[in-house]
């Protein structure tokens, strides 16, 4: 049940300001396919961070929660 002005953040944060940007420094996964999504070189806008993961818009232009190693800071 959702309360009254309660939001599901995770639905607009294509349309929030950049946090800031980070640059894919590999696409090694050892788990995941990320190779498909991120693109190593390439610099993504940082929607939302937590202690572990970025949230990009990836190659597929959707917002993916991806962790951390795979890039470096550039700000």
């Amino acid at each position: 049940m959702e309360r009254k002005g309660a939001r599901m953040i995770h639905l607009t944060w294509r349309e929030r300001e950049t946090l800031k940007k980070v640059k894919c420094v590999h696409t090694d996964a050892k788990k995941y396919i990320v190779h498909n999504a991120l693109t190593a070189g390439k610099v993504y806008d940082v929607k939302n961070e937590t202690e572990e993961f970025y949230y990009i818009i990836d190659n597929t232009g959707k917002v993916g929660g991806f962790y951390k190693e795979y890039f470096q800071n550039i700000d």
